[in-house]
């Protein structure tokens, strides 16, 4: 598809989730965005991730699209440390539990998303610069085309050329362990399953599988899946069937035969996060920002979890409603959750360690994990429930997700991520029906006068006394809490969205 239009709102580099989700975001809010991918078209070589968490099915609850990914994936109990399987079926949320589903379906749920919002996606097209101005951003494209933007957005991966070009640092820790996977076939029955040995974690599965009674059963035939660990780390070179044979030997004393490669990959433990989420006019979201081993699968979901924090702030700030300074917010808040993703990773590689000491800790952390409080805290953790915007002291709900409540309101019951489906705020009063007036506010946050009876429950924290009132954010995290009066409320409706409308 050739670029026509050369200025646009936003240009987002990559079309990964979490650059489609972001282009979504935007076009939800009437933002003009384009999507550059340099792939020749949507087809994903590779599995990449596994799956979404559960905070990241209720952001998709929220937009209105979840079941399209639950009627493709299988639901499961997905959340994990340290190779302990973390139980949150019992957590307060309509999805407590994870979806095992590969990117490549991931991606094309959300691109047949985003071009039902009329997001053009360029395949084939490359960012090779750009220039920032005061007003705007020109990009360079591989064609030897360019693009002018007000703003663009890195998710361009973990390479980003975008983060490079603007300068962003990238401190880190190199690799300790490195990994093969790849997808081939094998003329020799494989040992199914996963195998810990003195050189690492090492795992053989057919590609095609179902979940019975939450247990993976694998199918009889096809490609095999695999992953194994390198002898030794350093291999920078994309990696042959020779590398995969020869690592496979090393573990398993042979390749099985292994012949046809469908792709072959390698990854690392390498852990780096951008300095700084944003330079200018250019931002960073996803693996552009963050990098760090698949351990607990959180990338793909922090990523697109970005994307929806970022997403409505820009929107708000391209169309003039909300000055520059919101978009500090999006560091301010996105960098603290990676940095913990990056820990936590750092901690679970440290623990497959394949020596003996590592072991004893591994079983001691373990111990700990199936205890029910420290189950409930790293579960909600590693399913990104837990996620805390610090909006200052207050009520133990300010910067929390909203829970997806059944409230009853005049029109009749509705649920509150209903509420959200086109990203817009929405303050919800559940006090004395018209008491809170937003009139300066009406263009761009939804008033609802509801009623909710039962207790407030949030993951992590438990129980929590019921407000009278709740601003929430597109995002579906909670701005403002309302305790029988409406003291902060102005403040929080302009620092989130924008200075009041004169009469």
């Amino acid at each position: 598809m050739g670029i026509s239009t050369t200025e646009h709102a936003v240009v987002i580099a990559g079309g990964g989730p979490t650059g489609l989700m972001l282009a979504g975001e935007l076009a939800l809010a009437g933002v003009d965005v384009v999507i550059v991918e340099r792939r020749p078209n949507r087809e994903l070589v590779g599995s990449r991730a596994g799956g979404l968490h559960s905070r990241t099915i209720e952001v998709l609850d929220q937009r209105g699209i979840a079941d399209r990914f639950l009627s493709e994936g299988q639901v499961a109990q997905v959340a994990s440390f340290a190779s302990v399987r973390l139980d949150i079926s019992d957590f307060p949320t309509r999805h407590n539990y994870g979806l095992g589903l590969w990117q490549k379906h991931i991606e094309r749920i959300l691109a047949d998303w985003v071009g039902e919002l009329a997001v053009p996606i360029h395949y084939g097209s490359e960012v090779t610069g750009f220039t920032q101005y005061d007003t705007g951003v020109d990009i360079r494209l591989a064609d030897g085309k360019s693009l002018r933007a007000q703003y663009l957005v890195g998710c361009d991966g973990g390479r980003s050329l975008i983060r490079k070009a603007a300068g962003i640092e990238f401190p880190g820790w190199d690799p300790t362990v490195s990994n093969l996977i790849a997808e081939v076939e094998m003329t020799e029955e494989p040992e199914l399953g996963i195998r810990h040995d003195a050189l690492g974690l090492h795992s053989l599965g057919r590609l095609e599988y179902e979940v019975r009674d939450g247990k993976v059963i694998f199918k009889d035939e096809g490609p095999v899946g695999v992953m194994v660990t390198e002898p030794q780390v350093g291999a920078s070179s994309e990696p042959t069937l020779r590398d995969l044979s020869e690592a496979l030997i090393a573990v398993y004393g042979t390749d099985y035969g292994a012949h046809n490669p469908i792709w072959i990959s390698r990854f690392t433990d390498t852990t780096r996060q951008a300095a700084s989420y944003r330079s200018g006019r250019v931002l960073l979201a996803g693996d552009a920002a963050h990098v760090h081993a698949p351990d607990g699968g959180q990338g793909l979901n922090t990523g697109v979890q970005d994307a929806v924090n970022l997403g409505w702030k820009l929107a708000q700030v391209v169309k003039g409603t909300s000055p520059e300074s919101l978009l500090d917010s999006y560091h301010a808040e996105r960098h603290p959750v990676a940095a913990r993703v990056l820990r936590n990773t750092m901690a679970s590689v440290a623990l497959r360690r394949p020596d003996e000491r590592a072991k004893a800790l591994r079983d001691t952390v373990a111990e700990l994990l199936h205890m029910d409080e420290p189950r409930r805290q790293y579960a909600a953790v590693m399913s990104g429930l837990d996620i805390h915007y610090d909006l200052g002291a207050g009520n133990p709900l300010l910067g929390r997700r909203m829970p997806d409540l059944d409230l009853i309101t005049t029109e009749g019951p509705l649920r509150v991520f209903s509420l959200l489906h086109s990203a817009r705020p929405v303050l919800l009063n559940l006090g004395e029906p018209g008491s809170l007036d937003i009139a300066p506010w009406a263009d761009r946050v939804q008033l609802v006068d509801a009623q909710y009876v039962g207790p407030w429950e949030l993951p992590a924290i438990g129980t929590v006394a019921a407000p009278s009132a709740v601003l929430i954010r597109p995002d579906g995290h909670v701005a403002w809490v309302g305790e029988l009066t409406q003291l902060g409320l102005t403040d929080a409706l302009t620092t989130w969205f924008g200075a009041p409308m004169m009469a």
